[in-house]
């Protein structure tokens, strides 16, 4: 039986900047796994007529949809993001982080990820050209759902 102090693990999702391909993937597994997905983003998402799966909308602004996601986070949930600051907030709050091409933020990497992208973004500011990221492949894709499914796993 459930206690109402531990309520069942969740996912969130920075949804802003999150793939397409990677929410639906979270919204078929919110579905199979009878799992709560909560997409938080500054503007409106379309999300399928699911009791799984809902979205938040927040004012525009700097760090508003992440502020929401760290006050709301419990230990145990999932974040899916690819902000580094954010992932960086919430593993504090106990929470698991996942990047949407399927790489886990750890207490083991992440001040290493946040050293990078501060070194990554002073260059950007010193007028750098850095580049944007990689393409998006199915390798990520596939990359990624196999974490859910460990965590899916785990939760179990």
């Amino acid at each position: 039986m459930e206690s109402a102090l531990s309520p069942e693990p969740q996912i969130w999702v920075d949804a802003d900047a999150c793939p397409g391909v990677i929410r639906e993937i979270l919204f078929r597994a919110a579905e199979r796994a009878r799992i709560q997905v909560t997409l938080v983003a500054n503007q409106w998402l379309r999300t399928p007529g699911s009791r799984y799966v809902r979205a938040i909308q927040v004012p525009s602004g700097l760090d508003v949809a992440d502020n929401e996601i760290v006050q709301r986070v419990a230990a145990g949930d999932l974040v899916v993001t690819q902000d580094i600051p954010l992932a960086a907030l919430v593993l504090e709050r106990g929470a698991i982080a996942l990047n949407p091409r399927g790489d886990l933020y750890t207490a083991d990497n992440i001040a290493q990820r946040l050293s990078m992208r501060n070194f990554m973004d002073e260059l950007r500011g010193a007028g750098v050209q850095t580049g944007g990221p990689p393409v998006f492949h199915a390798r990520d894709r596939q990359a990624f759902a196999n974490q859910l499914d460990r965590w899916l796993a785990r939760r179990r």
